[in-house]
């Protein structure tokens, strides 16, 4: 479980930092070049996996002892951006090392063939009074990048997406607030030994033509267990798209691997409202995991917070598609003038190529404070990585409120809420939304509905005046279960109407 609530907190920070407190003519400067190519990566990857794992030297104590408040009062001056003040469509700031971050990456700029290093230079931050002098040494750098563009063609260049931490990398689409977070890559995820998380320890960042729609981001990754090279292809808009080629090369072999991982925030919502003392309705990042499978079915997943460790698995053949949504996207879904939870984004992983067989996996993790990630998916293939081996996954990442292809012919889950009963039981209610293919009389609609434990009532279907959409009710008595995994779908002349619901029950 990552706690990473601060750092989002002090990325919106420091996107609206002052910058007017002293001018600075120190923009980022770069060094000797060296050629590049698009092996490069790969085979500077390659050479690594060969190799013993050895960890990158840390900057000094002094950085990484700093407080909190201490790394806030430094922040990068756009004003120094590399491509400020030309005619190129991004803008690329870097983050201060220290606290969270005691190693810094390697970052270069690629231009006509060659990659030239940007320089470590403590001048291009603004800093308050409350920052301390600390002393540098032979491994200073940068924690990470950010670009920026203009996204309302304004003239102002706004942030889109954020690499930094481990192998973590953000988005937003336009007018959108950080949310949930991807990764490169996850290793050991729920392993009873603990994560390995691999960390992104070079970037490369193509220089865009003036009239590009697009930044190319190339990474190197570095773990113990393996090493990888990325390429990400990065269009900013709406939605923020993101193409992203992997190939991975095991110095270990890898038994839990996880292909295009996701890491987002669920505390509750209103299937476990009795939990939780909060004038909230709902706080979470995203609120389902939606996978479109290749047997053609649309599978929504409600997200929970359970009060033990849980791992699901939805096994697959050349999957067409996952990611976590968050569906709730008005303002009165969490009543929060601060987090803004309606803004942030879902993220919608589409395969591709064929990625054989295998299993999206979920992994919840119980969690008592919104600072904690507490929610990871991802796609394990079913055949590990053999050490000395390779493999390449090509995958598209969305940012959006919606980017998930629509299926006209299923209807969506709305919502899910979950209460005891005064007589007894735990009832469940399922709102769907309206389509056009919903009939008038929805009793010529067949319910399926499975319980894996306990005793379900007869469900009850009626339509939802305030949505027109189909509701679907039902109590259930768990009995001497500890678990119950429930699954439930609405049919048109046995034609599936709705997406599927899946839900895992456990006592609180």
């Amino acid at each position: 479980m990552m706690l990473r609530r601060d750092l989002l907190k002090w990325l919106a920070a420091l996107a609206a930092a002052p910058t007017i407190a002293f001018a600075k003519d120190a923009p980022l400067r770069t060094g000797k070049a060296q050629p590049f190519n698009a092996q490069t990566v790969a085979t500077r990857a390659r050479a690594l996996a060969a190799k013993a794992y050895a960890p990158r030297p840390t900057i000094p104590q002094e950085w990484r002892d700093i407080s909190y408040d201490e790394y806030r009062s430094i922040w990068f001056d756009p004003r120094n951006a590399l491509w400020e003040g030309t005619a190129r469509p991004q803008r690329l700031d870097v983050f201060p090392p220290g606290l969270y971050f005691p190693r810094a990456v390697e970052i270069n700029v690629v231009a006509d063939s060659a990659a030239r290093p940007v320089l470590f230079d403590e001048a291009v931050f603004e800093r308050t009074d409350t920052f301390p002098d600390l002393p540098q040494n032979d491994h200073m750098g940068y924690s990470g990048l950010r670009l920026r563009a203009d996204l309302l063609g304004d003239g102002d260049f706004t942030e889109y997406a954020v690499f930094q931490g481990a192998s973590y990398f953000r988005g937003i689409g336009t007018g959108e607030n950080y949310g949930l977070s991807a990764r490169g890559l996850a290793l050991k995820t729920g392993d009873p030994e603990g994560e390995e998380f691999p960390d992104f320890v070079a970037f490369w960042i193509e220089t865009p033509a003036p009239s590009a729609k697009s930044v190319t981001v190339h990474a190197l990754l570095d773990s113990p267990s393996c090493t990888g090279a990325f390429r990400f292809e990065i269009t900013h808009g709406a939605v923020l798209d993101m193409v992203v080629e992997a190939q991975i090369f095991a110095r270990k072999d890898l038994k839990n691997v996880g292909i295009a991982p996701l890491t987002s925030m669920f505390l509750f919502d209103a299937t476990m409202r009795d939990r939780f003392s909060d004038f909230r309705p709902n706080v979470h990042d995203s609120d389902g995991l939606l996978i479109h499978n290749g047997a053609g079915e649309a599978i929504w997943r409600p997200l929970t917070n359970p009060v033990q460790l849980q791992i699901s698995t939805f096994v697959d053949q050349t999957p067409r598609g996952f990611g976590l949504m968050q569906r709730k996207r008005a303002f009165d879904d969490f009543n929060d003038l601060e987090a803004h939870y309606h803004k942030r984004p879902s993220v919608w992983i589409t395969p591709m190529g064929d990625w054989g067989a295998g299993a999206v996996t979920l992994v919840e993790i119980p969690a008592d404070k919104e600072i904690y990630d507490n929610i990871v998916t991802y796609w394990r293939p079913s055949k590990p990585i053999p050490a000395g081996e390779a493999r390449q996954f090509i995958y598209r990442l969305q940012w959006g409120g919606d980017p998930a292809p629509r299926t006209p012919d299923r209807l969506r889950v709305r919502h899910t809420a979950m209460g005891a009963r005064m007589e007894g039981g735990e009832v469940i209610v399922i709102d769907f939304e309206n389509g056009t293919a919903v009939p008038e009389d929805l009793s010529t609609l067949e319910i399926v509905l499975h319980a894996s434990a306990g005793r379900t009532t007869p469900a009850i279907l009626q339509r939802n005046p305030e949505t027109n959409g189909p509701r679907l009710a039902f109590t259930f008595y768990p009995e001497e279960a500890r678990a119950i995994e429930f699954r439930a779908q609405l049919l048109l002349d046995t034609t599936p109407l709705s997406e599927v619901w899946l839900y895992r029950w456990t006592p609180a």
